[in-house]
C-alpha cells in the first residue's frame, strides 16, 4: 500500500518542484508489479473466496423456513394454481446465466483496452464486476434460505398426498394448510429447490453484472456527457440491460419464478451494481469523473491543477468532442475534455 502513498506525495510536490528534464513523472496510472499488486488485493480475493464457498455451502443446504401451504379445498379445487404448473427445464440454466453475468462483461472491458490501454480500469472494472455479482449472489442465497417461497411448479414436484386424519392432518382454518410432510415426491433436493423461490438468483446476476455493463459503457462512451452522442452508443449501453431483462423474462416462461421473485432479484442486482462501480471509479453519473479508476491509500482529487493529471483523464473509449485527447483536457482547474 505504500506504493500508492509515495505515488501521490510525488504527485503532490510536482506542482511545486522542478523535475530534472529526463526524469519520467510517476502517476497514479502507473502499472503496479505483481507483487505490488497482491498486497492490495489479496484481502478481497480472501474475502470473496470465502463469501462465494459460504454461498455455495448454504445454496446446497435445505430451506430453513419451514412453510405452510393449502392445497385442496373441500370441493377439491386447487388452493392456489399458480403453484400448480408443471415442472419444465430452464430455458437459461443456472450455470449460463452466471457464465453471461460475468464473461460477457469482462469480454467488453477487454476489447475497450484497445483504446484505453489502462491496467488499473480493467483492473478495476473486472473487480467491481465481482464486488457485484458475488454479493448479490451472497445475499439472494441468504435471503432464499432464510425465507424462500415456493415456485410456480412446486405442486407438480412435492406431489402432495392429502391425509385426511392421525399426525399430518392439515393445520389452520378448516385444517387447510400442511408441511412438506405431505409431499410424495421422490427427489428431496428438487423439492428442497421448489421452496426457494424468492428472490431470483438468475435475476440478481443477471442485473448486477449488466447495469454494472451498462455504467462502465456509459463512462466510457460518454452517452450522458456535455456533447450529443452517436445514437450507437445510447443502443450500446441499454443492450445488457435488454439481455438482463430478457434472462429474467425468461424465467416466467418455463415457471421457476414469479414475477414479484425477479423484480426482487433485479433491484438487488442493480443495487449492488451501483455500490460497486462507485467504489472502484470516481463518479456514477458526474460525466467528469466517471471514467477514472480509483486505487488504493491515494484519494483523488477532483479539482486538479494544471499540469497534475495523474495519467486518468483520457482514460475513455470515444473520441468526439475533444474526449480522450491527449492529457485529458482541463477546463479552470477541473478535469474536463478538451476544446475543439
Amino acid at each position: 500500500m505504500l506504493f500508492f502513498r509515495r505515488r501521490i506525495d510525488n504527485n503532490l510536490e510536482a506542482n511545486d518542484t522542478p523535475r530534472p528534464v529526463n526524469e519520467k513523472p510517476q502517476r497514479l496510472d502507473d502499472r503496479p508489479s505483481p507483487r505490488q499488486w497482491f498486497q492490495t488485493a489479496w484481502p478481497d480475493l480472501l474475502l470473496m473466496a470465502v463469501l462465494g464457498t459460504l454461498a455455495l455451502v448454504i445454496w446446497r443446504l435445505r430451506p430453513a423456513a419451514h412453510r405452510l401451504f393449502p392445497v385442496y379445498f373441500e370441493n377439491g379445487e386447487v388452493v392456489y394454481p399458480q403453484y400448480a404448473y408443471p415442472l419444465r427445464k430452464e430455458i437459461i440454466p443456472t450455470w449460463l446465466s452466471a457464465v453471461l453475468s460475468l464473461v460477457v462483461p469482462i469480454t467488453v472491458f477487454l476489447i475497450m483496452q484497445a483504446r484505453i490501454r489502462s491496467f488499473w480500469d480493467l483492473n478495476n472494472a473486472i473487480t467491481g464486476l465481482l464486488y457485484a455479482v458475488l454479493t448479490a449472489a451472497v445475499f439472494q442465497v441468504f435471503v432464499k434460505y432464510l425465507i424462500g417461497g415456493l415456485r410456480p411448479h412446486f405442486y407438480d414436484v412435492c406431489k402432495p398426498v392429502v391425509p385426511t386424519s392421525g399426525a399430518n392432518y392439515g393445520k389452520g382454518l378448516k385444517m387447510l394448510f400442511y408441511d412438506r410432510s405431505v409431499c410424495s415426491g421422490t427427489d428431496k433436493r428438487a423439492i428442497d429447490d421448489a421452496m426457494m423461490s424468492f428472490p431470483s438468483g438468475h435475476s440478481t446476476a443477471a442485473f448486477a453484472g449488466a447495469v454494472f455493463l451498462s455504467l462502465y459503457l456509459n463512462a466510457k462512451l460518454k452517452l450522458l456527457s456535455n456533447h450529443h452522442p452517436a445514437y450507437w452508443k445510447l443502443v450500446a449501453v441499454a443492450l445488457p440491460l435488454l439481455g438482463a431483462t430478457l434472462i429474467a423474462g425468461a424465467l416466467t416462461i418455463d415457471k421457476f419464478h414469479h414475477w414479484y421473485d425477479l423484480v426482487a432479484g433485479a433491484l438487488l442486482g442493480t443495487l449492488m451494481a451501483f455500490m460497486a462501480y462507485r467504489m472502484v471509479y470516481a463518479a456514477v453519473w458526474d460525466f467528469r469523473f466517471n471514467h477514472v479508476p480509483l486505487v488504493r491509500d491515494a484519494p483523488f482529487p477532483y479539482k486538479l491543477r494544471q499540469g497534475r493529471t495523474d495519467g486518468f483523464e483520457d482514460k475513455v473509449f470515444t473520441r468526439r468532442a475533444g474526449w480522450g485527447a491527449p492529457d485529458g483536457g482541463r477546463e479552470d482547474g477541473v478535469m474536463a475534455p478538451a476544446a475543439v
